[in-house]
């Protein structure tokens, strides 16, 4: 008993509560029992029969709510076919009569339609062909120009090139001229010049220099 008391005196006790709160007491000792005595069991089994194929679910057909009745009714009883029926071939020949014309309409107007499109295409493949005719005109007329005033500055630079060299040769003729007599009565002063030189100079070389001028 001495050692029960000391035991419970060094076990740990439960610390006071917080202030407004108590301590409720809770059962914390092992209650339940486990049962080790087994009741008698044994194993069966059983085998159930294979499903069978539902059949199809039938077609739903309401109830019937009244009476069944029928009756006879002869031919042109009710009514009198040929007449009923021409005022429905009339609207039904009309319509189509109706609806013929107009697909013939529809077919007059896409024609005129597609002879329109043809004639603008053939007006405007004439003013296409036109047009490059007339660039074309121009365009040999702009190169004729050109060409025109090529062969314009071309005569000019020849004329020039011509006058330029009549003048130079009209210019080295006449200097020849004067300037031959002195030349010769120089060479005849000094004794070079004899008369057969003088008479081939004046047939031979004066003709030569002046084709060459």
């Amino acid at each position: 008993q001495t050692q029960q008391t000391r035991a419970m005196r060094l076990r740990i006790g439960t610390p006071p509560p917080v202030d407004g709160r108590n301590h409720v007491i809770v059962q914390t000792d092992q209650f339940m029992e486990e049962l080790f005595d087994h009741p008698p069991g044994a194993t069966v089994s059983c085998q159930t029969d294979f499903f069978l194929d539902r059949p199809e679910t039938p077609i739903y057909v309401p109830s019937k709510t009244g009476r069944d009745a029928e009756t006879q009714i002869y031919p042109g009883e009710l009514f009198h076919f040929d007449t009923e029926v021409q005022p429905i071939l009339e609207v039904l020949v009309g319509k189509t009569v109706e609806q013929a014309l107009v697909e013939v309409m529809e077919e007059d107007e896409l024609a005129a339609i597609r002879e329109q499109q043809r004639r603008y295409k053939e007006i405007r493949a004439a003013e296409k062909a036109e047009e490059q005719r007339l660039e074309e005109q121009e365009r040999r007329r702009r190169e004729e120009a050109a060409k025109r005033v090529e062969e314009l500055e071309l005569t000019n630079r020849i004329r020039l090139e011509t006058e330029d060299r009549v003048s130079a040769a009209v210019l080295t003729q006449g200097y020849l001229t004067d300037l031959l007599p002195s030349v010769l009565e120089g060479l005849k002063e000094a004794g070079y010049f004899i008369d057969d030189i003088r008479e081939d100079v004046e047939e031979n070389f004066m003709s030569w220099l002046m084709g060459e001028v």
